[in-house]
């Protein structure tokens, strides 16, 4: 059921479903430290009207413009993580078409190679924080997927219990209803011969009735926990399902010491502890960086030139030099700059102390699920024992009612506790399986096999 309920559940396929969603997210973050290949351009862009235009003698006229301005770039451009800027290398042709007018109709400007930077100083570097970030993010999401499974296995596991109680509850149903109705028959004939009451012979065809009504209610039951397990396995057809109980019981240690050590290792958790410290001290710096000196530095280094043909343009071309500096300084702001460092600080104390909670729970948590389980896989056996003894118990009772050495009274006792003591080996059973799952949840160590557990 669960290795069904890992491939086919619906449950299995959002998981993978989100663990492929981070694996491209974690490629797309990746990509942004790569170089990057662009082409650019307008083809082309067409104004038809009146505008100013500067004139020779430092005047400016109105005059009607028709033309159609064309430009195409390629560039190629790499940021630097470390410091948040970016280089870049590029290469540029422009072409413009007067309609109209007098004069050459078409020019053309080149800038065949262009390299420059372009560099903020004393600012938030988010490149930088998100290097630290994304991989704690993505290993993250790894550890989630496999915890996932693990859930899975423990959601089936509760599944498969629920549908194997309710087959073994009609199991006794059905026993109960026929040796009722025997024993009814049985004590019709001997109240006809007056070795018995009228009470006691309506107390064996109430019995009779409270049977035959708990096999009808065993059988919806049947039905339902069936389908409900079909629903999560993914299975179309609701057919009946026999199921086997799984009594086959390893026996293993759980290390409290171990199961906290693997737990830190391998959750997914921890990572997100980490995380989320990073994500807080991240605001921290980035409140700091708003509200400081500001400053930009761009240059820029090529060679360009311009003609009436395309070959003219790229024929001896010339220097063309930018550089500039950019800056921002904040004067009054009436605190506000200052208040966002404070609430980012405290955000981040918040963040810490809470964390630190959640880790000790965690643990805790952990240290109690172990000791539980130690605690539980002994009941299991105490209850194997208990099913038995109740079992051969009724067996004799059912005897000697026959034999008339026991009273009805007794014989009931007897049924009550052979079925209660079926029903608690069950519960019993299902809370070792769904223990022993969560353990394996909790801490993604597999204690049978001594090995971590692992899924890609």
């Amino acid at each position: 059921m669960i290795r069904l309920a890992k491939e086919n559940s619906l449950a299995s396929l959002q998981a993978e479903n989100r663990k492929e969603n981070s694996y491209w997210q974690f490629k797309t973050f990746r990509s942004n430290y790569k170089p990057q290949l662009s082409l650019n351009g307008t083809l082309p862009q067409f104004t038809r009207g009146i505008q100013p235009i500067p004139q020779n003698d430092g005047t400016t006229e109105f005059r009607p413009v028709s033309s159609a301005i064309s430009d195409l770039e390629l560039s190629l451009g790499q940021t630097i993580g470390l410091t948040g800027g970016q280089v870049f290398v590029s290469s540029r042709l422009e072409r413009i078409d007067n309609f109209g007018g007098t004069g050459d109709k078409t020019r053309y400007a080149s800038t065949p190679v262009s390299i420059g930077f372009v560099q903020p100083l004393f600012q938030f570097n988010s490149l930088n924080w998100e290097k630290k970030i994304a991989p704690l993010r993505y290993e993250e999401s790894v550890k989630a997927y496999a915890e996932e499974m693990e859930r899975i296995a423990y959601n089936a596991t509760d599944l498969f219990f629920n549908l194997l109680l309710a087959q073994v509850s009609l199991e006794i149903a059905d026993k109960n209803l026929a040796s009722n109705d025997t024993i009814y028959r049985i004590a019709q004939g001997r109240y006809q011969l007056g070795k018995i009451a009228e009470n006691d012979l309506l107390q064996l065809e109430l019995n009779l009735i409270t049977s035959q009504q708990q096999v009808r209610e065993a059988k919806l039951n049947l039905e339902t926990t069936t389908l409900n397990l079909n629903t999560y396995l993914g299975i179309t057809e609701n057919e009946p399902l026999e199921l086997i109980e799984p009594t086959d019981i390893t026996e293993f240690e759980v290390s409290v010491n171990i199961a906290l050590d693997q737990a830190k290792l391998n959750r997914q958790q921890y990572i997100s502890f980490q995380r989320q410290k990073i994500e807080a001290q991240r605001e921290v710096a980035r409140a700091k960086g708003d509200a400081g000196l500001k400053v930009d530095l761009r240059a820029r280094f090529g060679l360009n030139q311009q003609g009436q043909q395309l070959s003219e343009a790229y024929r001896a071309p010339e220097d063309r030099e930018t550089f500039s500096v950019g800056l921002e300084i904040p004067i009054l702001d009436w605190g506000r700059q200052k208040s966002r460092v404070q609430t980012a600080q405290a955000n981040l104390e918040l963040v810490n102390n809470t964390l630190q909670q959640e880790e000790i729970k965690f643990e805790q948590d952990i240290m109690v699920l172990v000791k539980r389980f130690q605690i539980l896989r002994e009941k299991l056996v105490a209850s194997i024992k208990a099913d038995d003894i109740a079992n051969r118990k009724y067996i004799v009772s059912q005897k000697r009612y026959m034999v008339d050495k026991i009273s009805i009274t007794d014989l009931n006792i007897a049924l009550q506790e052979k079925d209660k003591a079926k029903q608690q080996y069950i519960s019993s059973l299902k809370n070792y399986w769904q223990a022993y799952y969560e353990i394996r949840m909790l801490t993604m160590y597999d204690f049978e096999k001594n090995e971590k557990i692992n899924r890609k």
